[in-house]
């Protein structure tokens, strides 16, 4: 199951998925050149960027088990991604809803808008 997440309910659903205090994910699946224009800062969790069109190819990187959220400009892009990975057997998935347009409305002001 996919659990959709604002970017405000992110770090308890990070304590939930990862009770033991693991080190949860956040998959960025935007392009290159949106990450150079905007990106978050890893703050409790890890931050992996891998575009979308690239996944399938790099599937091998990820761990099934780890909780991960997956973060795009808006949400449609890593809700795709987590409902392929959801596929390829991965436990524990969140979509941020909204990306992170909403990141930088909810969360950090300092993070561009684009």
């Amino acid at each position: 199951m996919i659990d959709h997440v604002r970017p405000t309910q992110l770090p308890a659903w990070f304590a939930a998925a990862a009770p033991q205090g693991g080190r949860p994910l956040v998959l960025d699946v935007r392009e290159p050149w949106e990450l150079q224009t905007a990106s978050v800062r890893a703050d409790g969790f890890d931050l992996l960027a891998i575009p979308m069109g690239e996944l399938p190819g790099r599937l091998a990187e990820l761990d099934r088990s780890r909780p991960t959220a997956c973060l795009c400009h808006h949400g449609a892009r890593s809700l795709r991604v987590a409902a392929f990975l959801e596929h390829h057997g991965f436990e524990s998935l969140a979509n941020i809803t909204g990306g992170i347009d909403a990141w930088s409305h909810e969360c950090d002001p300092g993070v561009p808008r684009y």
